[in-house]
């Protein structure tokens, strides 16, 4: 009894102890304890840039309306959008009308050059909680500001009991960088547009806006190419460990296209070349050099596949895939792949990438590229995406100094697949193990040395799925970690402190909780 005793004191003496330090450094605590007041304006995730908190809070109520400004379209959407979220969990009808003093106000047309393309302003008080934006992309952050400035049941299906109050003030914010991604490998295994659209979801919360598909790899290939069709028909039906696989038709392509745009992602299609390419070489014999097609690929080495780069045939092969898969993709970029090229001679590599780069500009699309893409020639505008782990590679450092951007994805702080301690059954270790901590720890103007500040557009968060299968799998691996890239792309490199984001990202438990997200309760992070 004296055991038992001891250890409910310890508890509850830990537990105070966490309210005490929330308490002196302004950190409110979700669920019943924090049901007297609303969340401070600050104590969301990504941090925002600018807070002036101050005045009284405004309510959400059975009256409530979402007011959008006549003849913005844009505004009209992204307001059914959030009386989509609210609905469910309020129980309120929240109609979205025109424009007016109280409620729920929208409004696009900000005049401020600090928000610029993605930026936005709150303003929360008694009589109107106020979301204006200089464009659609900011209005639609700035709504996401507001859903996690209320409790975290709003996110819940079923009526909730509230209260759903924002507390009063201003947030006046804006990303730092241009560029903030995520990657979902459906290569590996395969993902149905239901589970890409679900993971495009939680994104948008947390103020992602590129969605990289790497759609095509040794295990299998997911993209429909009219012109070469047993790509899917042969290459797509198979992934790691032997399942079925699958693969998007040009019609779910689209899906995938819309949808993302619905939640302002860009998506970004990669084609991986010149190796990581087996699926295609086992579809068609005659882009092998010894014209002898390979069996279908369901383990997980890399580095033993390559497109025959002195066949003529490559080329052909090369710009039919990426003519159709740029028709289709609004966004700017097409990402060629380009590492692990172990099978391809340096020649070889030099020769395909200077081939391959302008077939992606003669179809309109900005070259994107896997970092080995330096040790070639980049052509001018390209970008190229290190995933590299020790910051001190000097061929990078030296092509950012010539002129090529960098996203920056270093394995070690943000491939999501990178096991978080020995004991985590997913995933895998070989850029060692990468715990919530150390994935917030780094900044991108200074991880390459010798790289340029200006020469950084942004950060992605990449996750392989060679040992990921569902949605569960890609959420525990995922998530809490994505928020800490999110915030890294988003906020001030000044407002960037382990002690107190843990405790913000500690707080959004329970929202993920309501959505369903299969989260890893790191031990690190003091879980509401």
């Amino acid at each position: 009894m004296r055991q038992r005793q001891r250890r409910t004191f310890a508890r509850l003496l830990g537990s105070l102890v966490l309210v005490a330090a929330a308490g002196l450094t302004g950190i409110t605590t979700a669920g019943p304890a924090a049901a007297a007041g609303p969340r401070p304006l600050d104590q969301i995730v990504p941090v925002p840039a600018s807070v002036s908190p101050g005045g009284a809070p405004y309510a959400i109520g059975p009256a409530t309306r979402i007011r959008v400004a006549p003849g913005s379209p844009e505004a009209q959407r992204i307001g059914a959008y959030l009386a989509g979220v609210l609905r469910p969990s309020t129980g309120y009808a929240l109609p979205v009308t025109g424009a007016g003093r109280d409620g729920i106000r929208l409004l696009l047309g900000a005049d401020d050059e600090s928000l610029g393309d993605e930026g936005y302003r709150l303003t929360s008080g008694k009589d109107a909680v106020t979301v204006t934006a200089p464009t659609p992309a900011g209005l639609f952050h700035g709504v996401q500001t507001l859903r996690q400035l209320l409790p975290a049941d709003v996110e819940k299906k079923t009526r909730q009991s509230g209260p759903w109050q924002i507390a009063g003030g201003t947030i006046t914010d804006a990303p730092r960088y241009a560029y903030r991604g995520a990657m979902i490998d459906v290569s590996r295994h395969f993902f149905t547009v239901a589970q890409v659209e679900r993971y495009i979801d939680q994104l948008a919360l947390y103020k992602i806006n590129e969605l990289h598909l790497h759609l095509s790899d040794d295990q299998g290939w997911r993209i429909a190419v009219d012109s070469w069709p047993r790509l899917t028909t042969y290459g797509g039906q198979t992934q790691v460990g032997g399942g079925k696989g699958g693969f998007y038709t040009k019609a779910d392509y689209r899906t995938i296209l819309a949808y993302a745009s619905s939640r302002y992602l860009e998506v970004v299609p990669e084609i991986d070349t010149p190796g990581h390419i087996n699926a295609a070489l086992a579809s068609y014999a005659g882009l092998n050099c010894d014209g002898v097609a390979p069996p279908l690929y369901t383990g997980t080495a890399v580095g033993f596949s390559s497109l025959c780069v002195p066949k003529e045939v490559t080329y052909g092969f090369f710009d039919d895939v990426v003519r159709e898969v740029a028709a289709m993709t609004p966004g700017r970029y097409v990402h060629i792949g380009g590492d692990e090229a172990q099978s391809t001679s340096k020649d070889d590599y030099d020769t395909f990438m200077d081939r391959a780069q302008p077939v992606v500009q003669k179809y309109g699309k900005t070259v994107m590229a896997w970092h080995q893409i330096v040790d070639a020639t980049p052509v001018e505008g390209a970008v190229a995406q290190y995933w590299g782990t020790t910051g001190d590679e000097t061929d990078v450092a030296a092509a950012a100094q010539a002129g090529t951007k960098l996203v920056l994805s270093p394995a070690n702080r943000a491939y999501l697949d990178m096991k978080y301690d020995a004991t985590t059954r997913l995933g895998t270790n070989w850029a060692g193990y990468v715990d919530v901590d150390k994935s917030y720890a780094w900044d991108p103007d200074t991880f390459v040395r010798g790289v340029p500040a200006d020469a950084v557009l942004g950060v992605e968060a990449p996750v392989w799925t060679a040992t990921l299968s569902d949605s569960a799998q890609i959420e525990y691996m995922a998530f809490p970690r994505l928020q800490g890239i999110a915030e890294i792309g988003w906020s001030p490199a000044s407002t960037h402190d382990w002690a107190s984001y843990k405790l913000r990202l500690a707080q959004q438990g329970p929202r993920m909780a309501a959505l369903g997200i299969a989260f890893y309760r790191s031990p690190l992070v003091p879980w509401v």
